[in-house]
């Protein structure tokens, strides 16, 4: 359910971006998230639709969102590897000491305006 405080904050986030530049309408906002940051996409569509029906700078605005991939890092054997394939145990040398590089940020990417 933390979707909504997303859709929330990044609803302020651009709205900020709005004022500062003199923008009078968003067309679309893109976000990019980690695929082990928890975020369920339809739920952050639905609540973006939902959302911003309360706004008029975002009326009409689409919500497009680009997924992170997971990456492990070990510090073992000084490799990287992809995170859902393997989880926390090292596919090169079998080490569990590794931590998770990147996969579980979200960002606002680009906002199209007007």
């Amino acid at each position: 359910m933390h979707e909504l405080g997303i859709v929330n904050y990044v609803v302020k986030q651009v709205q900020q971006v709005a004022e500062e530049n003199q923008l009078t309408k968003v067309n679309s906002v893109t976000l990019e998230f980690g695929e082990v940051s928890g975020i369920i996409p339809e739920y952050l569509l639905d609540y973006w639709d939902w959302y911003t029906k309360k706004f008029p700078l975002f009326e009409g605005a689409k919500l497009q969102y680009e997924t992170i991939p997971a990456v492990t890092w070990c510090n073992a054997c000084k490799k990287t590897y992809p995170t859902m394939q393997y989880g926390k145990t090292c596919p090169y040398c079998g080490s569990g000491e590794t931590w998770l590089q990147q996969g579980r940020e979200m960002n606002i990417k680009e906002i199209e305006a007007c």
